[in-house]
């Protein structure tokens, strides 16, 4: 019994790891990207998945089916509003009259706002 706690301490580490590095990475699209488009697609796609993948690693260390049931209910609520909140937000930006850089618009600006 203690191969399968170990491998459900590996599954978790390692998902917990990638959830980690999915934030940080969203974080520094965040920081870098040179749009508010590409901004908020970085932020929006990287913490969704981010959030999943550490709920995903906490839910292989739950004892407890009520916990796990918990988590799996913020599982499905993050990853019903993040999606939401991110469209919701392009459609403002749209409707208030901000474009997307692309092509030699985004070359011109150099990355920079």
């Amino acid at each position: 019994m203690t191969w399968l706690a170990d491998i459900l301490d590996l599954l978790s580490w390692l998902a917990l790891m990638a959830g980690g590095f999915c934030v940080f990475s969203g974080g520094l699209g965040l920081l870098r990207f040179p749009d508010f488009f590409s901004r908020m697609h970085a932020a929006g796609v990287m913490d969704t998945l981010g959030a999943g993948l550490i709920l995903l690693g906490l839910l292989f260390q739950v004892e407890d089916w009520l916990v796990a049931v918990k988590l799996l209910l913020i599982l499905a609520f993050i990853g019903l509003t993040s999606p939401t909140a991110s469209h919701a937000l392009a459609k403002s930006a749209i409707h208030g009259g901000l474009r997307p850089l692309l092509g030699e618009q985004l070359k011109a600006d150099g990355g920079k706002d």
